[in-house]
């Protein structure tokens, strides 16, 4: 299944998080899953000063 992400980081920053947190146990499961770029998700919400915590298995 592709995901189709929102271009607004704080929108998509909600949505990744929310996929990690109820389905996924990692954001490389995430995205390969939704067929999604991993470098997209973490560029755009680095733009937010955002970054994956694989302990916490979200942006933070």
């Amino acid at each position: 299944m592709d995901m189709d992400l929102p271009k607004d980081p704080v929108l998509m920053l909600s949505i990744v998080n929310t996929e990690l947190r109820d389905y996924y146990p990692t954001l490389d499961a995430l995205c390969e899953d939704k067929h999604v770029r991993k470098d997209l998700i973490v560029d755009a919400l680095k733009s937010i000063d955002y970054v994956y915590n694989s302990l916490k298995n979200q942006f933070v």
